[in-house]
């Protein structure tokens, strides 16, 4: 199989994980100390659970998007450049 057959190539799949982790790591900033009717606990109001973790999942969530959506480098136009200078070289 052809590598050109593929959507992704591994820089692709190195941002999709990259991305993953950082959303993963959003949402466990996210987790904290729960509040109920008997024990209530201010800290689930804090920046970090409000703020930050929102924000880092966001940025994760755009840097996904951005993974998905970004084209491979063809690699005709490398292998084009490369014959040329080959050509050259030749001559």
């Amino acid at each position: 199989m052809n590598k050109k057959n593929f959507a992704f190539d591994k820089v692709n799949f190195i941002l999709l994980a990259a991305s993953i982790c950082v959303i993963l790591l959003g949402f466990v900033l996210m987790s904290g100390g729960s509040s109920t009717r008997e024990a209530y606990d201010p800290s689930i109001f804090d920046a970090r659970h409000t703020k930050l973790a929102p924000a880092v999942c966001f940025i994760g969530f755009i840097s996904l998007v951005y993974a998905v959506v970004r084209k491979p480098k063809d690699d005709k136009s490398i292998s084009k450049e490369a014959d040329e200078k080959e050509i050259k070289d030749v001559k």
